[in-house]
């Protein structure tokens, strides 16, 4: 008899309305919109625009449209399905890229040129979509690691002068440099822009005074080449062997690769010099 009742008992189940159902999808989609809002000038960095803060210039200036529409507001959240143009011209939302490159002899570092020549953009002709760019340059005849990416905000932390970031070279020079010129490149010279000095100065290869590495902070347009110039010396090589925490280890010239997770969060928070 027990084993009866045992058995004999209504089994309940949670019932679900028409309502109630239809108000969980309703909420469900409200909370995707949510999630997938972003703020306009994020969009914009995103895209390879140019930084956030710039972003809200852009916007302030209302030079930005959203589905048609000047938008000047400031913290404005769109979506991605939205339509933004920036000077009537669409922007797209890509995903942030990174890429690392060993840039050989003879490639211009810009995104074009209208002569015709090699840019660092040919090596990810028909390999990747999303819209990159060089951060800083390197000039056509130097060699060695390049950073390309569409993150706006970061280029702007890595070229911004206030924040220079430590670079490595190795040069070859045309003649062996004299203990007198090396001491003045490092306690720093007066060059037409300015005052200048390498942060360190050394010799790789102890038999050679013609092979040096070069430590130094600055950005400046042919730095290096025109400091060595100002004491009667020809770089006859140029080879960019660090930058902000990036070497070319395992990475030939002329290739190139996506940054790891690791590198571009260390990039983000500077845990590099």
């Amino acid at each position: 008899m027990a084993d009866k009742n045992k058995y004999s008992k209504k089994k309940h189940y949670k019932k679900y309305s028409k309502e109630k159902t239809e108000k969980s999808f309703s909420d469900t989609s409200a909370e995707k919109s949510k999630v997938e809002a972003i703020r306009l000038n994020k969009y914009l960095a995103n895209a390879g625009i140019c930084s956030r803060r710039d972003a809200d210039e852009l916007i302030k200036e209302g030079l930005v449209k959203v589905n048609g529409k000047v938008v000047t507001e400031l913290g404005l959240k769109i979506s991605k399905n939205d339509t933004v143009k920036y000077k009537n011209k669409k922007v797209h939302f890509e995903k942030s890229v990174y890429i690392l490159l060993n840039k050989p002899k003879g490639v211009l570092t810009t995104v074009s040129d209208d002569r015709g020549r090699k840019t660092v953009l040919d090596f990810f002709r028909n390999k990747i979509t999303e819209r990159i760019y060089p951060v800083g340059r390197l000039d056509r005849d130097s060699t060695g690691i390049l950073l390309l990416t569409n993150d706006g905000d970061l280029t702007k932390k890595l070229t911004h002068p206030k924040y220079n970031k430590k670079k490595i070279y190795h040069v070859f020079l045309n003649k062996d440099l004299e203990k007198k010129d090396a001491e003045k490149l490092v306690e720093g010279i007066n060059l037409e822009d300015g005052f200048m000095k390498f942060d360190t100065l050394a010799f790789p290869d102890p038999k050679s005074k013609k092979d040096i590495g070069i430590e130094i902070h600055s950005g400046r347009n042919r730095i290096i080449r025109r400091m060595f110039a100002e004491l009667g010396y020809d770089v006859l090589k140029l080879d960019r062997v660090y930058f902000a925490g990036l070497t070319k280890k395992d990475l030939k010239r002329g290739k190139w690769r996506f940054l790891t997770q690791l590198e571009i969060s260390n990039l983000k928070r500077g845990i590099y010099e």
